[in-house]
């Protein structure tokens, strides 16, 4: 195994391993850590396709693998399973530490161009450039057959990172995203404190501007939502909706799903899970 990655804990795990890793990153500048789960298949030396996981604020590397239950179906089906911590860790910027919708845990899976921010807030770069190249060459994942997914703020990375690098992403699909984020709380404050006040900027790092600037369907395979109607930050923070109507625009596939009593949380994530896996694999297996 390659010396870049410092195994920190494995576990034996319907049949393939759940790893857990920390490395020196380049693009960050500090240490981070990230989940790595391999199915058995890739234990017999084959290169697997693999899924990226996004996770929601307050997170980190470890809500995905120990919360979703997607293990044993990711086994049965043969995918590998990343999942990234939120953002860097340590960075040591005022003021990093005092919100939980902004800072550490909370890095919206973009790159910051504001100081001080711009420094270690770089966390597309760090998962486009750096986390899966790395992975690719170091464990037995097929670089050209990567999905994403994510939840809350991870499910907006997942949607922007997809529609941003669509040469990298084969598949998309997401839990109660963020939609557009530059027309709700969330975004105002992460986009004005690591893109600047000039909102224009906002706009490439909001998934229903991106798609509603497309005149074709960049997943003609089709993107998949799941949005719980009991969840409390529907109507002021996360505007599926808006998604919808872009994707209608484009002609892009959508297939929105909206399920009543259900919520926010990693309950709601795990009841859908097998959905979004099965999702995944039509497009990476085909």
């Amino acid at each position: 195994m390659t010396t870049q990655l410092e195994l920190l804990s494995e576990h034996a795990c319907f049949g393939g391993v759940q790893r857990f890793y920390r490395h020196a990153s380049s693009a960050i500048g500090l240490p981070m850590k990230f989940s790595v789960y391999l199915p058995p298949q890739a234990q017999a030396g084959a290169k697997v396709p693999a899924l990226l996981y996004l996770a929601g604020l307050t997170c980190n590397d470890e809500t995905f693998p120990t919360k979703a239950g997607a293990q044993r179906l990711a086994a049965e089906l043969g995918l590998a399973l990343i999942a990234p911590d939120t953002s860097p860790r340590g960075a040591g910027v005022p003021g990093e530490t005092e919100s939980w919708d902004f800072g550490v845990g909370a890095g919206f899976y973009l790159d910051a161009t504001q100081a001080p921010w711009a420094k270690h807030y770089r966390m597309e770069s760090y998962l486009t450039a750096e986390l899966l190249p790395l992975l690719a060459s170091a464990l037995p994942l097929d670089a050209k057959r990567i999905g994403i997914f994510g939840h809350s703020m991870g499910g907006h990375g997942a949607l922007t990172l997809a529609l941003r690098h669509p040469e990298l992403f084969k598949s998309v699909s997401a839990f109660a995203p963020i939609c557009a984020p530059s027309q709700c709380a969330w975004g105002h404050k992460a986009f004005r404190g690591y893109l600047g006040s000039e909102e224009t900027s906002w706009l490439a790092h909001d998934a229903a501007a991106l798609m509603g600037g497309l005149s074709s369907a960049p997943y003609p395979g089709g993107i998949l939502i799941d949005q719980g109607l009991a969840d409390k930050f529907l109507a002021e923070q996360l505007h599926p909706h808006l998604f919808e109507a872009a994707c209608a625009a484009a002609g892009q596939p959508l297939t929105l799903r909206r399920h009543a009593a259900y919520d926010h949380g990693y309950y709601f994530i795990a009841s859908f899970m097998e959905d979004h896996l099965r999702h995944h694999a039509r497009q990476l297996l085909a």
